[in-house]
């Protein structure tokens, strides 16, 4: 066995000068928003408005304000689920297709004031950005540009009166982590469609909650990934050139959005929604997703450099239903007994490369996020190596880069060593944020990664975990 590592082992006492330079940025690199928004990590959608009573997914616009009537509205409960659940934020669908607001918008004569719930005086934007901040959760808002019912909708004209709605809803309820905009774009009640004005709505947001990270197909904040499945690429670029597109049809092609660009000119990472149930709004002949399911759609959103968005429709009374919650309680449970206990513990991480002792190998198997191990600028392909203290069994690898720094590996290999002979335990090719790899379960003591980067490796983590509760999923 010491023959195998003595050559790293020595080569990592070579250097170990200190107040040496970090690397250089590489390529665009997240701001500050974006990466406290990346390690939130798993964040609620919430589908909620005239559709949940209905039992339609798209609205007319000609339902009747009273249809909207939660007998026992509660946030207050949904917060506490999603606290529960390991979400950190809460997105609500201020306003869907169908044009009806949830606040009492003064743009609009089809919201909440103007149906019988609770006299008129209702406001769930309020009600919610309350129990996300007596939680400690984030508050966002989804708002459809599309309008079913607005009677301007299809002329220049509405293009104000959705800026005006942006204003009501960005002013009155505190801080907004994430503003939401699909590209749907219908005809309105006049036969009509909108040419959406996205440079004016999307600079209302940025004036009025410049922390906010816009969503849409093409960020800027943050993109959607191709699909509704959560079934991220198996190459994930957090980087995207959007100049010539739009949200909607003008959008980048599906596979461009769900793998990102090598050489994209912005960051704009991925995130990935998915509903519980098959429809996204509540209907009570649909049961939510198995734990297996949602294991499955963690692996393939957060273990591939995306966010997960998962949607939990309220049900007519204005609650998380009780079978859902309980899915979201066994999800955690399984995601903790997964998760909870790095196997790495007490393990040493020698390198054939070292930039200097402050950014050495022992970096990647702590918990601090800021700390790294990295590499001279020069060095594109370096070798880690992870010794264990003793053989344990594994079956999921973790990876992270530090993306303050920029996306800078497109592909690595991985070895383990089971006491007689190396294993080729996987290969892959982007890692970001967060990559977990899933493979065959192996009972070993050593670990080498072979990375291949663009600039020099930037790694802050790696761990090892053994899935029992999934450990069918493959990769």
């Amino acid at each position: 066995m010491r023959r195998i590592f003595l050559p790293l082992l020595l080569l990592a006492t070579l250097k170990l000068s200190a107040q040496v330079a970090p690397p250089e940025p590489f390529g665009p690199c997240p701001t500050p928003q974006q990466v406290r928004w990346q390690r939130m990590e798993m964040n609620m959608f919430c589908h909620f408005g005239p559709n949940t009573f209905s039992g339609l997914e798209w609205g007319e616009g000609t339902e009747a304000e009273d249809m909207f009537n939660p007998t026992q509205l509660d946030c207050n409960q949904w917060a506490a689920v999603a606290r529960v659940a390991g979400m950190r934020g809460i997105i609500i669908t201020a306003k869907h297709h169908d044009g009806f607001c949830l606040w009492p918008n003064p743009a609009s004569q089809h919201t909440v004031k103007q149906s019988s719930w609770r006299g008129g005086k209702g406001d769930v934007l309020k009600e919610l950005s309350k129990a996300c901040s007596k939680a400690g959760i984030k508050f966002g808002i989804y708002i459809s540009p599309w309008d079913r019912n607005a009677p301007t909708y299809g002329t220049p004209e509405y293009n104000n009166t959705f800026k005006q709605t942006l204003e009501h809803a960005l002013t009155h309820y505190g801080p907004i982590f994430e503003q939401w905009f699909d590209g749907a774009c219908g005809e309105g009640p006049n036969g009509k469609r909108q040419v959406y004005d996205w440079d004016l709505f999307n600079g209302t947001v940025a004036r009025l909650q410049p922390q906010a990270l816009i969503f849409s197909d093409v960020g800027p904040g943050c993109h959607w990934m191709g699909n509704e499945n959560a079934v991220n690429g198996e190459t994930c670029w957090s980087r995207l050139t959007t100049d010539g597109f739009a949200p909607g049809q003008a959008s980048p092609a599906l596979d461009t959005l769900n793998q990102g660009q090598r050489d994209g000119k912005y960051w704009i990472p991925a995130e990935s929604d998915v509903s519980i149930r098959p429809g996204w709004f509540y209907h009570q002949n649909e049961q939510p997703k198995s734990v297996q399911e949602l294991l499955r759609i963690y692996y393939t959103s957060v273990g591939r450099n995306s966010l997960l968005l998962l949607n939990v429709p309220p049900d007519t009374r204005g609650l998380i239903p009780a079978a859902d919650s309980l899915r979201l309680v066994e999800f955690q449970h399984a995601l903790n007994s997964i998760f909870s206990k790095d196997l790495t513990k007490g393990a040493k991480a020698f390198s054939n490369q070292i930039r200097a002792k402050e950014y050495g190998p022992a970096n990647v198997l702590d918990t601090n996020y800021h700390r790294y191990w990295t590499v001279d600028d020069t060095c594109l392909n370096p070798t880690l190596e992870i010794v264990l203290p003793r053989p344990v069994k594994f079956n999921r690898i973790m990876l992270q880069e530090y993306i303050p720094l920029g996306q800078r590996i497109e592909r690595f290999e991985v070895e383990v060593f089971d006491g007689k002979v190396w294993h080729r335990a996987a290969q892959a090719t982007t890692i970001g944020y967060k990559r977990i790899l899933l493979t065959e379960t192996y009972n070993a003591r050593v670990l080498r990664i072979h990375f291949h980067g663009r600039a020099c490796p930037v790694i802050n983590r790696v761990a090892l975990f053994n899935d029992t509760v999934s450990s069918e999923l493959k990769r």
